[in-house]
């Protein structure tokens, strides 16, 4: 088959291990992002299969109807941007393994790295060393605080470990479902949301971001939040309410810690996430780990395998048969 990677931006995946279950196809590697979905479907048109990398590249009805040849989609993980309905209207077939056994570590060592770098004011120190200055700021100590995890998955689970490890004291809010298996497997479940937010030093969000879930985090949420608590988010832009976290940090109360933005790659320089001195902002590596990449892209690439061969797995789409 034809087949087109988009946006390995750093050309990482011929690197890899896995890449090799990929040598019976035709396969064309874009290492940029191409937005414009006219001028997307130029660079693909001959492509029977596109592989996706994560959520880079907006797959909709506009592209999909441009793309004849198209009959796979090959990706890892939720889909909340493609179009399924409009993948379906065009025969083409969503592959997407929603059920890895193992959480994303990398995700939830990120989430520690931006907890310990913030408390200690990593990217501060450094900037003045090399500027050849000494210290510039007094840190401060993750253990006895408290940290509070919002969804009660995998990624969460892992970062819990790693905060108990440090001597943290951790507590959940999620869903009902969620908050149940919390309580039933002994763990701390304040006694209302506004209590989660108001009594956590550190609140970091894990939840799958879907229709039900976006801005479920809102200004009343982070109002609630202590003076120099540290709201962290690794998992989606959009579960945070359009504008509400920009609005919290321009009032100087509350800190933050994010990789992932409502643009993505996110280069405006001029944005308070970027700029402002409380926030800690990475360019969404969460999951950039060779490790990471050789997991989810085996995964990926069995799926092309297998559609190519006749049988197709993890399909999300049936109909699109």
């Amino acid at each position: 088959m034809k087949v087109h990677i988009l946006d390995d931006w750093f050309d990482t995946l011929r690197t890899l291990p896995c890449f090799a279950k990929l040598a019976a196809h035709d396969v064309t590697v874009w290492t940029d992002h191409e937005p414009d979905p006219a001028k997307l479907a130029e660079r693909v048109r001959d492509a029977e299969c596109l592989v996706l990398f994560r959520e880079r590249s907006k797959i909709g009805a506009d592209l999909l109807c441009r793309l004849d040849a198209l009959k796979l989609i090959s990706q890892r993980s939720f889909y909340p941007h493609v179009d399924v309905p409009a993948c379906s209207a065009n025969g083409v077939l969503l592959c997407s393994n929603m059920h890895a056994g193992a959480p994303s570590y990398a995700a939830a060592e990120m989430t520690l790295t931006l907890m310990l770098a913030h408390y200690r004011q990593i990217p501060q120190q450094v900037a003045s060393l090399k500027a050849g200055q000494w210290q510039v700021e007094v840190g401060r100590t993750l253990r006895g605080r408290t940290l509070g995890l919002y969804g009660y998955g995998r990624i969460a689970g892992a970062v819990a470990v790693y905060a108990k490890a440090l001597g943290m004291n951790v507590q959940w809010w999620g869903s009902e479902a969620g908050r149940a298996r919390a309580i039933a497997d002994g763990e701390t479940v304040p006694e209302s949301r506004e209590a989660f937010f108001a009594t956590s030093d550190i609140v970091s969000l894990h939840v799958r971001l879907k229709p039900e879930t976006r801005g479920l985090v809102t200004a009343q949420d982070l109002a609630a939040m202590r003076p120099r608590a540290l709201l962290i988010n690794t998992s989606r832009s959009g579960l945070i309410a359009p504008g509400v976290l920009e609005a919290e940090i321009a009032r100087d109360r509350i800190h933050a810690a994010v990789d992932v933005y409502d643009n993505e790659p996110m280069t405006d320089t001029t944005n308070i996430l970027a700029t402002h001195p409380n926030v800690l902002a990475t360019p969404h590596i969460g999951f950039v780990t060779e490790d990471e990449f050789e997991l989810q892209f085996s995964d990926i690439f069995d799926q092309v395998n297998a559609y190519a061969n006749g049988a197709p797995i993890n399909v999300i789409n049936p109909e699109a048969l």
